[in-house]
């Protein structure tokens, strides 16, 4: 992985200063994935096959509550993130900001096949405003039962901005 790392770091202007400056953990691509949710365009989202089996508990115990949770987005390889980099670079946008919503390839949760980002219905994707939604409260007081936790409140120590929708299953 690290070769391939480095070559992306080095197309796009990144350091190992600024991976240890900011603390970012590298996460290998899951080997072991499985279909954990398919979208409503037909999307398959994969998780590991423990991720998966904590997410559908906790959307069932999510159903009973009279919430409604689904999956955004999963898994995400490697090559895929730097296909997302590329682009954002492409429309203009500048890789310091890029880096502040995308991990460096190598470094996203979601290669770990553990991560999932979460909406509910009525809520655009992956937007702030999730966090306004009683399903975000209701992860927020019941997501750890199913070993989910936020990876990124307000002033996380990595640097990335807010994000409401992005839970993690198990330990880093």
């Amino acid at each position: 992985m690290t070769s391939v790392v480095d070559q992306y770091f080095a197309e796009f202007g990144l350091s190992s200063k600024t991976v240890s400056e900011r603390g970012l953990i590298a996460f290998q691509e899951a080997e072991l994935l499985e279909v954990a949710e398919i979208g409503k365009d037909g999307r398959e989202h994969l998780l590991t096959p423990v991720a998966a089996k904590n997410w559908h508990l906790m959307k069932q115990a999510a159903t009973l509550d009279g919430e409604s949770i689904f999956i955004v987005a999963a898994y995400r390889s490697i090559l895929r993130q730097a296909r997302i980099i590329r682009a954002r670079l492409k429309a203009g946008q500048n890789i310091d900001e890029i880096i502040k919503v995308f991990a460096p390839p190598g470094f996203s949760e979601h290669h770990s096949g553990r991560a999932v980002d979460v909406s509910t219905p009525g809520i655009l994707e992956q937007h702030i405003s999730f966090e306004s939604t009683t399903a975000f409260q209701w992860l927020r007081c019941n997501a750890e039962r199913f070993d989910y936790r936020l990876s990124y409140p307000q002033g996380n120590a990595s640097g990335y901005k807010y994000e409401p929708w992005h839970w993690l299953n198990g330990v880093t």
